[in-house]
Formats: C-alpha cells, structure tokens, sequence
C-alpha cells in the first residue's frame, strides 16, 4: 500500500471515530456531541450566559441559541433572569441536564486532550503542523470550527432526538 492510501485510511478512520462516538452518545443520552459540550461548559461554571457559552465553544451567537432552544425544549437547561441585571439571561442546568452529563460516555476530544498533552511539545508541533497542512490540502483552512470532535453541521439532529420530539 503507497503513503496516499494509508494517509487516507487514517483520515477515515478519524472521520469514522467521530462519527460512531456521535451516534454512540445519540443512543445513551439523546444529545449530540455539541449538545453535550454546551451542557458541560454550564456546569462547570454553575450557570453561564449564552455569550460566555458561545465564546467558549468559538461559535456565533446564533447557533448557541439554536443550541440553547433545543436544549430547553428536551428541558434540560432552564434560561433565568440575572438578579444583578435584568437583561441579561442565564443558562442553568435541570436535574435532567445534569443526569445526561453525568451519563455521557468519555466524550472523544477530552481522550484526545489528554493524549496530546502528554506528547512531547516537537510531537504536538508536528501533529499541529501536519494536521494544518491537511485542512489546507482539503481547502478546509477558512472552515469556521470549534475545538470540538463532532461531524456534520453544529445544529443538525440525531434520530435520538428526533422521536424525543414526536
């Protein structure tokens, strides 16, 4: 086997880690990898506003409120009004919200984190720079991305949450 096809088997099989872990958490807890992102950035500060969430992820305010809708809709965050200021709204988990973070598989980027850290920093460099190169190769380097493992649109549905609806 040539470099070019071991080089797109690798990239298959990246694509195809993605794609089970989404379907793998679309089955346990109904909710896409990003679903599950936006839940966990709320917990760990106990309540986030929508802009503090969208700045965290690195995507636009539009599609954290698409994000957030969706999520109030399966009732697992509730939107309240600060106390401080009555403008602004806050992002809370339900008891539901938070059932589904604690039952989520290991999503795939904190595996991913933890391998990379512990790479030395020449391997971390490489892996940047190669990684990179490929975006580019694949006119992929305009993309607007989140530091999230995730296929597809940022917005799209899983059968999970599809029969959740009807």
């Amino acid at each position: 086997m040539d470099r070019t096809d071991t080089s797109l088997i690798a990239l298959r099989r990246i694509l195809r880690a993605t794609e089970l872990y989404g379907r793998t958490l679309a089955l346990t807890a109904g909710l896409t990898p990003v679903q599950i992102r936006v839940l966990q950035i709320v917990l760990s500060h106990g309540s986030a506003t929508p802009t503090q969430i969208s700045s965290q992820m690195g995507v636009s305010p539009a599609t954290i409120s698409t994000l957030l809708d969706r999520l109030a809709t399966k009732k697992m965050i509730e939107r309240q009004r600060s106390d401080r200021d009555r403008r602004q709204t806050n992002i809370v988990l339900t008891e539901k919200g938070r059932q589904a973070v604690d039952g989520a598989p290991d999503p795939l980027q904190q595996k991913y984190v933890r391998e990379f850290e512990a790479l030395a920093d020449w391997e971390q460099a490489m892996i940047v720079a190669s990684l990179e190169r490929v975006a580019a190769m694949l006119n992929a380097s305009a993309i607007d991305a989140s530091p999230l493992l995730d296929m597809g649109e940022i917005h799209r549905s899983y059968p999970a949450e599809n029969a959740e609806e009807n």
